[in-house]
């Protein structure tokens, strides 16, 4: 995933020219281990492998090739929560992603 980080900004746009501009969203397939992960022969569980961890990095793979700057959860009355994102205003594809995004 490493490799395709470095050039995920051109891939996706390649897949885009070829599909017709549909939005191309590339996820990397990550692993959430419970707290009872001990039965599957584990010492400890590393922090890659929980579950805000692995929701952290799912988010940084939907953005794309900009950066998260910020995050403000947002709790209404009725206890439900909106996180919104802040993307790196210096980036050139910040619109592209923010269509994506909605």
């Amino acid at each position: 995933w490493k490799t395709v980080r470095k050039i995920q900004g051109r891939l996706i746009r390649e897949l885009e020219k070829k599909f017709n501009k549909r939005h191309i969203v590339l996820v990397a397939n990550r692993t959430i281990l419970d707290k009872n992960f001990k039965r599957k022969g584990l010492k400890v569980r590393p922090r890659s492998r929980t579950l805000t961890a692995v929701h952290e990095a799912i988010l940084e793979d939907v953005v794309g090739p900009t950066e998260i700057v910020g995050k403000r959860t947002r709790i209404s009355v009725d206890g439900t929560k909106l996180l919104k994102v802040l993307l790196d205003p210096k980036d050139k594809d910040k619109e592209n992603i923010e269509s994506k995004l909605n």
